[in-house]
């Protein structure tokens, strides 16, 4: 079974916490040390940002990560080879998070037969229209048993929703905001309406809340009301400070959530 699939499986608390960071910022070879570690301490689920040049979702944060990635020459066939030489030693979910262009550039069907090989279980592609995901990227990546997760934000249509549950597996990222990414220090009322809201739909999909969280009341909000929260912003801003030490930031980064 995908390993997606068996931690939301094996998972009734809600209490799921999934980390995001850039691959190859601060340093190029942070990301074995930084998976490893998240894994050590209990990090449920791990997104590895593929660094790209115009990240539109994203806030200045991850921007920043980025440029920063590309300037120290990490490239999508470079990270999968870092992924690969830690394939076995990795035993919670992977999954890359990136746009369309980069991906598009290396090749559908080598895109997801090098996710297997690295010992990744599905990815995120913010800017993959839905119609090209259903016709050209599904199919490919159902035979690699690989999962594409889509994102839902409070603008999301219910009926939209129910197509993307519909046609996706692994679990949905609903989106705190409409909006870029960035930390926030609370989920106002209109925000927890939204979450209620998508609850009360009883999707077949677990949901994963990100975008914002950074403190202790934006996090036991995601995970009361989702299966779990997203990490990403907060944490990419520690892995900075601490120079790449990952072990320094998730330190401060626990630390900072729980207050």
């Amino acid at each position: 079974m995908n390993k997606i699939n068996t931690l939301f499986a094996n998972s009734s608390d809600k209490k799921l916490l999934s980390l995001y960071f850039c691959a190859g910022s601060p340093t190029l070879e942070v990301t074995a040390d930084v998976i490893l570690s998240m894994q050590r301490r209990g990090i449920s689920m791990i997104e590895v940002g593929i660094p790209f040049s115009d990240p539109l979702a994203d806030g200045p944060v991850i921007q920043s990560a980025a440029t920063r990635a590309l300037k120290n020459g990490m490239t999508l066939r470079l990270l999968f080879s870092q992924l690969r030489a830690i394939k076995d030693q990795v035993e919670i979910p992977l999954v890359l998070m990136g746009y369309l262009n980069p991906i598009l550039h290396y090749g559908i069907e080598e895109f997801c037969q090098s996710c297997v090989e690295a010992g990744v279980s599905g990815a995120i592609i913010p800017d993959l229209p839905f119609s090209d995901y259903l016709s050209d990227v599904k199919p490919v990546a159902d035979r690699y048993d690989l999962r594409i997760i889509m994102l839902i934000t409070p603008e999301t249509s219910a009926e939209r929703i129910r197509f993307i549950d519909e046609h996706t597996d692994g679990f949905i990222y609903m989106v705190s905001s409409a909006s870029i990414t960035g930390t926030q220090k609370s989920f106002d009322d209109e925000k927890q309406a939204y979450f209620r809201r998508i609850d009360q739909m009883h999707l077949r999909n677990p949901r994963m809340i990100g975008f914002g969280i950074s403190n202790k009341q934006t996090l036991e909000s995601a995970q009361s009301n989702a299966a779990g929260a997203i990490i990403g912003s907060k944490f990419v801003t520690l892995l900075e400070e601490s120079g790449g030490d990952a072990d320094q930031a998730l330190d401060k980064l626990f630390e900072a959530l729980s207050r």
